[in-house]
């Protein structure tokens, strides 16, 4: 009998990364039976991407509990805007039903202890989908410290870049809002948090960051003109704007939008979507999110998590470091190496023990999205777990819960200028650990 999905927010991860898996790799066991979105714009979109699947029923944003009484999934999936998450993960365990969504997992502490709640009361349980965790040189590096060599962790150096194409795309889309968003210390963020939490296994417990806006918004050193309102596809500045002409060629003459979800129409170049453009002008006085942070995480384990990301530099990547008191791995990745400007080698992680020779790890490397994470997730979400590894490696509300709070708390912090504590993000008093413990009681993910 197959299990029946229904997926809220018809975005761009939501056709790419699981409406097109569940249609095809794993139809043989999944079936989609419902969307759910605000824009019926976007269900044309989906009907032109899978014509031959053009009978699935579609829901307008209200009306999720009429979807679940006609189609009767099994799970929901959330991959709308940020913002919407909490509602549908929340609703869908008071249906009892199992829930997979996007990172973040919800935008703010507050609603991360309401979906715990939620879950904690429901029959249902709550996958996030942080994919990273997947790619080969992440679990190599998580096996790494799993078997001790480099005994107790001490310390994490995570420095991570996005490149003018990448970074940039958040300020054009509503990313840049940190209502809808969180900022990108939650969006984007959430993400590294989130990964250093599973390597060295503790939880944090207190944050102090600094950030700014220092290349986007109104004030930006490249912004060729203060001007509110301007789109991409359509500005008379673009020829005078650095991070348009980097990635477009003046010679074709040809404007061509931001496409960073893969959601253009490839003949008309039009935005498939009625009130929503992923082009608007990364300097717009609008934006009201850092592009640029650096922060200090302090772990329940005893480790310092040194922290900072930068939202436009000239390629993309991370350095990273691990130390413990019987070693130190590190490891360098370059993510896109075709829009990298020199030569990038295969990522290595290099292994020093504290008294002892350099060793270079080379990992095999597989295709697919995020360093070759997107198949393997795909795998455990739509076919169960693989029972042969010998660790947790798909995330539930807690690991989504500390996430968001570390990224809150950069936030507040920066915003503040003082230490932030998880437990204040999250509702203090120890609530926490008393949410998670009974969680785990039923089943539930844990860190």
């Amino acid at each position: 009998m197959k299990k029946r999905y229904a997926i809220c927010g018809v975005s761009g991860r939501a056709l790419g990364m699981f409406a097109k898996p569940i249609l095809t790799t794993f139809a043989h066991s999944c079936e989609l039976v419902g969307l759910l979105d605000h824009d019926p714009a976007r269900f044309d979109l989906y009907r032109s991407r899978y014509p031959e699947h053009a009978d699935v029923q579609t829901y307008g944003e209200l009306e999720f509990n009429r979807m679940v009484d006609e189609t009767r999934p099994d799970v929901i999936i959330v991959a709308g805007r940020d913002d919407t998450h909490a509602r549908y993960l929340i609703a869908a365990l008071q249906h009892d039903l199992d829930v997979i969504t996007e990172k973040p997992m919800v935008t703010t502490g507050e609603d991360s202890r309401r979906v715990m709640e939620a879950e904690r009361a429901s029959k249902g349980s709550v996958i996030v989908t942080f994919n990273y965790r997947y790619a080969p040189i992440h679990t190599k590096i998580k096996e790494m410290v799993m078997e001790g060599m480099l005994g107790r962790i001490t310390s994490i150096d995570l420095n991570w870049y996005l490149d003018t194409y990448h970074g940039s795309s958040y300020f054009k889309r509503w990313n840049r809002v940190r209502e809808l968003s969180g900022g990108l210390s939650i969006h984007k963020c959430t993400h590294h948090f989130d990964l250093v939490n599973w390597w060295i296994n503790q939880k944090p417990v207190e944050v102090f960051a600094y950030g700014a806006l220092n290349y986007y918004g109104a004030e930006g050193e490249a912004n060729p003109k203060k001007e509110d309102g301007r789109f991409c596809s359509t500005c008379e500045y673009t020829e005078d704007c650095s991070y348009y002409s980097r990635w477009n060629s003046r010679s074709k003459n040809i404007r061509v939008p931001d496409d960073h979800l893969g959601a253009l129409d490839a003949v008309k170049k039009t935005f498939p979507y009625s009130d929503y453009r992923p082009d608007q002008c990364i300097f717009d006085s609008k934006i009201d999110i850092e592009d640029t942070y650096t922060a200090t995480v302090k772990y329940n384990g005893g480790a310092l998590l040194s922290y900072s990301v930068n939202f436009s530099l000239p390629y993309e990547g991370y350095r990273l470091a691990i130390n413990g008191t019987k070693g130190r791995l590190e490891s360098v990745e370059y993510h896109m190496p075709g829009r990298t400007p020199f030569p990038t080698p295969v990522q290595t992680i290099d292994y020093f023990p504290l008294f002892g020779s350099k060793e270079t790890i080379h990992v095999v490397h597989r295709e697919g999205g995020h360093g070759g994470g997107d198949p393997l997730l795909l795998e455990d979400l739509f076919m169960g777990e693989d029972p042969r590894r010998p660790y947790r490696i798909l995330s539930g509300s807690e690991d989504g819960a500390y996430s968001v709070a570390t990224g809150e708390a950069v936030w507040r912090s920066v915003k503040e200028h003082r230490p932030i504590t998880i437990e204040e993000v999250l509702g203090g008093n120890g609530g926490l650990q008393k949410l998670a413990a009974s969680l785990s009681s039923k089943g539930g993910r844990e860190l």
